[in-house]
């Protein structure tokens, strides 16, 4: 009897062992999920944030153009140049 009782210790134990290594597996890989996925969101925030940015640009207005030397401006395929 002492025998059947020390066995099934045993086997409890092994089994209590085996459900506390999957515990920490299984945390680890959520934690692990949870890293991945944030990094994703960052990324493609951060692509939204680029994809939005490139369509803004300055532009300068140059009034007198005849006054400034070696100057032209260029619009598709026509050039305006400054006639001498």
């Amino acid at each position: 009897m002492a025998k059947k009782e020390l066995n099934d210790l045993k086997e409890q134990s092994w089994a209590m062992e085996i459900l506390h290594d999957y515990k920490k597996a299984n945390k680890r890989l959520f934690i692990s999920l949870i890293i991945i996925l944030s990094m994703w969101f960052a990324t493609i925030g951060y692509l939204v944030y680029i994809l939005n940015d490139i369509g803004t640009y300055d532009s300068i207005e140059i009034e007198d153009v005849e006054n400034i030397d070696n100057s032209h401006i260029k619009i598709g395929d026509d050039i305006w140049e400054k006639s001498k």
